[in-house]
């Protein structure tokens, strides 16, 4: 009962991933800043992680594999703030 109740949170935590890489993608066909390509891509791949975690019994959820997904996310993520606060090349 415990696991059919883990794999149903995680399939919210996947949908709410999902709808926040939808809003991100919509940002960025307004302003095509890469910021928001870059979340909503980082998001994306956290909704497929999670899904996949949700329908997938995994033996331990120690294993480097299942967070192989979220080290990608954050590092998009961080990629993303990185080249917003770079200083702007135009401006020389």
């Amino acid at each position: 009962m415990t696991q059919h109740i883990a794999s149903v949170l995680m399939g919210a935590v996947a949908m709410a991933s999902a709808v926040a890489s939808l809003f991100f993608v919509k940002f960025w066909r307004h302003t095509r800043d890469s910021f928001f390509l870059l979340f909503a891509a980082a998001f994306g791949i956290d909704a497929v992680g999670r899904l996949w975690l949700g329908l997938v019994q995994v033996s331990n959820e120690a294993e480097p594999v299942v967070y192989l997904s979220r080290l990608v996310t954050f590092g998009l993520i961080v990629i993303a703030i990185a080249q917003k606060n770079r200083p702007n090349q135009d401006s020389k």
